[in-house]
């Protein structure tokens, strides 16, 4: 099973050299740590930065230096400072290529939920609805189940909706996924030590096992 280092470690091996990629809040801001050594990613954040590095050591903290999730972060050589109406032409133009978000559910269609669960207090939409319509590709990161023990992976969606049909591939402390073509989740890789089972057991929504799934490694 993975923590959240884990899942982002697991998906910055889905950034491919030259993309330029856009990280949610929450556990899509861990991968900006783990983009492969050489390769030339330019991270993206919608409040109105270009060029994103890993997250600063603590001590060399910059407080006017924040993403869209009001963390500290670090600038690489080249990077660029701008207003958010230019950060979201960016993305409404389609100038993003990958799109990592966080979700509090997903559907098995695509469908993904990930701004508002009614009556509680949470951070806001942000630019999480631009993104999934505009974006290339999305990758969600999250938990598989609730705090409660209760399945994110949905026929359908309970809560409010981000976007629809929209998500490609979604990798959570059990395994990795994709959607397929006609709905449900169609397992890639499972976590170590995580049997398909036990992501059965963690699935609402249609599960897809094509024989033998391999055990992902990081």
């Amino acid at each position: 099973m993975l923590d959240k280092t884990g899942i982002a470690k697991r998906i910055a091996r889905e950034v491919r050299d030259g993309m330029y990629v856009n990280l949610g809040i929450g556990i899509p801001t861990l991968v900006a740590n783990y983009i492969p050594e050489g390769m030339n990613v330019v991270l993206q954040s919608e409040n109105g930065i270009l060029g994103m590095g890993p997250f600063p050591f603590e001590g060399d903290e910059d407080a006017d230096l924040i993403n869209a999730g009001k963390q500290t972060i670090t600038l690489l050589n080249g990077s660029s400072i701008f207003d958010s109406a230019m950060s979201f032409g960016m993305i409404r133009a389609q100038k993003v290529d990958l799109t990592i978000l966080g979700a509090m559910e997903v559907s098995e269609n695509g469908d993904i939920a990930n701004w508002k669960i009614p009556g509680k207090m949470v951070k806001g939409m942000g630019g999480a609805m631009d993104l999934v319509a505009s974006a290339r590709n999305i990758i969600v990161a999250m938990q598989q189940v609730n705090k409660a023990g209760q399945s994110k992976f949905l026929p359908t969606c309970d809560l409010p909706l981000t976007g629809v049909r929209c998500v490609k591939k979604i990798v959570t402390e059990l395994g990795v996924y994709e959607i397929a073509e006609g709905g449900g989740f169609r397992l890639l890789e499972r976590a170590p030590g995580v049997t398909v089972d036990d992501i059965r057991k963690a699935t609402a929504g249609k599960l897809i096992v094509d024989g033998d799934v391999p055990e992902m490694s990081l």
